[in-house]
């Protein structure tokens, strides 16, 4: 028993070990702030843990669960009071057309926010999305739309981005 769980232990490091960077700015663009995003990822690997053993697909399972919370999360928020507006010169990592575009992301829904993550971050087909949100194709397509077209008339820049399929 010891030498499995010893083995278990090892792999779910080396999970986050190769994937922390990536989940990290996962969780940046699904929360559109770097201490709630990871806040996220701490909560999906804290969820995974006890569940390592029987996850046929850790990242799925560790994605699902960061778009879950922030969905939960940004609606518990929106309810309590809106969200406070970062200084973009807060971050120094991004270049600067980026602050927009977080910023205009932020302020989507957050079933839109999760689709533009999902579909144009993490570069996952339109089912893939709907596997990780739990709806149908159309839903992802539907929510995809309406979210380009608000950051097409937000932003200028943004208005040559063509929608995938």
């Amino acid at each position: 028993m010891h030498d499995h769980t010893d083995r278990d232990d090892a792999a779910f490091d080396a999970f986050v070990a190769a994937r922390l960077p990536h989940l990290i700015r996962l969780g940046r663009a699904l929360a559109g702030d770097e201490q709630r995003g990871a806040d996220l990822v701490q909560d999906a690997l804290e969820r995974a843990l006890p569940r390592w053993r029987r996850l046929d697909d850790p990242e799925a399972f560790v994605r699902r669960a960061m778009v879950n919370r922030s969905i939960s999360v940004w609606r518990k928020l929106r309810r309590e009071r809106p969200l406070p507006e970062r200084d973009p010169g807060s971050v120094t990592t991004d270049r600067p057309h980026d602050h927009d575009l977080y910023a205009a992301v932020r302020r989507l829904p957050p079933r839109q926010r999760a689709v533009i993550a999902l579909r144009f971050y993490e570069d996952l087909t339109e089912a893939q999305t709907a596997d990780v949100l739990g709806c149908s194709v159309g839903t992802v397509k539907s929510q995809a739309h309406r979210a380009l077209a608000v950051l097409r008339a937000e932003l200028p820049t943004f208005a040559d981005v063509e929608e995938t399929s």
